[in-house]
């Protein structure tokens, strides 16, 4: 199943919703990295095995579950979760790109790649919409978590 969509940060015409600069949206996608717990309902503990130059190996304990993921990024453009395919686990890629069209007008690209199926006959494609869904709304929760985050409502 491949499925995106963006996700607005910036409305320069809506002075209800504080603007967020680039390097603030960045350093949300690296609280997102760093800890996912705030990010991941369900989510117990996300612990770093291994840091490297712009990226990090995770493992992720959702209670008794545990999955191992990969975060790749390029400093203010993009940022890569990838999933390997178990056999509890369907595996996968999230991207998330920082788009700007205009000065100050930010959105979030939220690019998914999994092994789930879509097609007619695949079993798996009752669940395709269902999980769209699911990636959606929690896209829109990162984006208010970020938002929390930066105005210091959680300490860090």
């Amino acid at each position: 199943m491949k499925f995106e969509h963006l996700v607005e940060i910036n409305d320069p015409g809506n002075p209800l919703i504080p603007l967020l600069t680039r390097d603030q949206l960045w350093q949300g996608l690296m609280f997102r990295a760093e800890d996912a717990t705030r990010f991941l309902p369900g989510l117990d503990a996300c612990v770093i095995l291994e840091r490297g130059n712009c990226t990090l190996q995770r493992r992720l304990d959702f209670g008794k579950a545990a999955i191992e993921d990969r975060v790749t990024w390029s400093r203010f453009e993009w940022m890569c979760f990838e999933v390997a395919a178990t056999p509890t686990h369907a595996g996968g890629t999230l991207t998330i790109t920082i788009e700007e069209p205009e000065e100050d007008h930010l959105f979030l690209r939220f690019a998914y790649a999994t092994t789930l199926g879509e097609s007619a006959n695949d079993e798996d494609a009752a669940y395709a919409e269902y999980v769209k869904s699911a990636y959606h709304e929690s896209d829109i929760e990162t984006v208010r978590v970020i938002r929390t985050l930066l105005a210091g409502d959680i300490a860090h």
